[in-house]
């Protein structure tokens, strides 16, 4: 038999350590080296190769290209994130908090998929198969041609996987999932990476889609090594409230689509279903607007979405002004408060600002600054600006607005929703005029104010 040994490693970036110790020495990150007990036995598992194929050194100009072959899930959201597309062959991480809608967005997929010709298996790991089909029942969803395997050997789910020639595997969720050829515990960082990699090693060699449900820590990061997200294909996150309707699902690695899109899904008795107008669900439906509030334009991957930005301005009580953010960088915010005090000569240093971005979107592009400066405007003056103006640009630190990327899309989606005014960087403003809208073009943060 083959002696046990004991090592440490870093479940943030996996490397190994001889000792345990407070910090990882490579990454830095406090309190993530975890020991785990592990066998000398070879880590390859017989059948199963590397990926990286057997024609040895080619020529890159004579390598055989192939086109990526995609077919949908069922939720046209959910294509979007993927890149138009699940891809043949492709392992994707969905991760989330507890009770945001992992499981129920794969029993939705997979259903689908079963009744459009393909062949699937539902592997689970956490729940038992009555649960399963207690959920499916409650979502009113057609079982009839699901297969379903309660199973956490990963070697055991490949034999099975094997004979079955499928075209898509969920496997809900990896922290439960053990290979035989470590002993430490399934959800260990060792069991993590080395069942993954066995399962990526499935879905190359077969052409199976494979879906890998993770959970995620409470900093929001998907658990287990960083290496994990290194291994699949596509990362994708499910945001927002558990206490909410809507949930948002961002892709963060994606090698076959574009980073950062997102796709808007409202859950209800019946499951998730997509919105195709998410704009519609960040715009304010009070019928009498007040002021701080404004209307921007963001973009997430290849959507422009429209999002009210609210603002609230008020007496400090205490010695230190707050600075509060929610959808937005709170640091950015308090450098646009510099800004605007150096070039307009608006002073709020003895004001607490309140920035809230509706809906629970998070908006991460620079493209918010003139909303902000606008919306804390509006609420510092208590002035109600107009219910058809929309406003976005970047403001740099010398006062000057700088443009954004994809200006004139912008201006077509706020169009398309009745908007007749806008305000944007003088770079940004279009050739040709935009039907039904007023475009105003600012080159210095006063002269925004000047039109405010």
């Amino acid at each position: 038999m083959s002696k046990e040994r004991t090592q440490f490693v870093c479940r943030d970036c996996g490397s190994v350590a001889s000792k345990w110790a407070g910090q990882c020495l490579d990454c830095k990150a406090w309190n993530s080296i975890e020991e785990m007990v592990v066998e000398k036995t070879p880590t390859r598992l017989s059948g199963y190769s590397g990926t990286a194929g057997n024609e040895g050194v080619q020529i890159l100009s004579e390598v055989r290209k192939e086109e990526l072959s995609r077919f949908s899930t069922g939720l046209n959201e959910l294509d979007r994130v993927l890149g138009g597309g699940l891809v043949f062959g492709s392992v994707v991480l969905i991760g989330g908090d507890p009770g945001i809608g992992k499981s129920t967005i794969l029993l939705q997929t997979l259903i689908h998929l079963s009744h459009s010709g393909k062949k699937v298996l539902y592997v689970t790991g956490e729940e038992s198969p009555s649960q399963v089909a207690l959920r499916a029942e409650r979502l009113q969803l057609d079982g009839s041609k699901l297969q379903l395997l309660s199973e956490t050997n990963v070697e055991k789910i490949l034999r099975v996987a094997e004979p079955m020639d499928l075209d898509v595997i969920v496997i809900d969720s990896i922290q439960t999932i053990f290979t035989e050829l470590l002993n430490s515990a399934p959800g260990n960082v060792g069991q993590v990476r080395e069942s993954t990699a066995l399962l990526t090693r499935f879905a190359k060699r077969t052409g199976t889609s494979i879906f890998l449900a993770g959970h995620v820590t409470k900093e929001g990061a998907i658990a287990g090594p960083r290496v994990l997200e290194h291994m699949v294909d596509c990362v994708l996150y499910f945001e927002g409230e558990v206490d909410s309707r809507f949930r948002i699902m961002r892709s963060y690695k994606n090698r076959f689509g574009p980073l950062h899109e997102i796709g808007v899904f409202a859950m209800t008795e019946t499951g998730l279903k997509p919105i195709s107008n998410p704009s519609a669900i960040f715009l304010s439906r009070q019928p009498d607007r007040s002021s701080g509030s404004v209307i921007m334009v963001t973009r997430e991957g290849t959507r422009p979405l429209l999002i009210e930005i609210q603002s609230l301005v008020d007496d400090s009580l205490g010695g230190q002004p707050r600075r509060v953010t929610l959808g937005l960088e709170q640091n950015r915010l308090t450098m646009l408060l510099a800004v605007l005090h150096r070039h307009a000569g608006i002073a709020m240093m003895d004001q607490d600002v309140y920035v809230n971005a509706v809906g629970g979107v998070k908006v991460t592009e620079t493209a918010s600054d003139l909303a902000v400066i606008a919306a804390a405007f509006s609420s510092f003056r208590d002035t109600i600006l107009p219910s058809d103006l929309v406003i976005f640009g970047e403001i740099g630190l010398a006062g000057e607005v700088r443009p954004v990327p994809h200006g004139e899309e912008r201006l077509k989606e706020a169009a398309k929703h009745g908007f007749k005014r806008a305000i944007i960087p003088m770079a940004n403003k279009p050739k040709n005029d935009i039907p039904g809208m007023e475009v105003i073009g600012v080159s210095k943060i006063n002269e925004l104010m000047d039109h405010l």
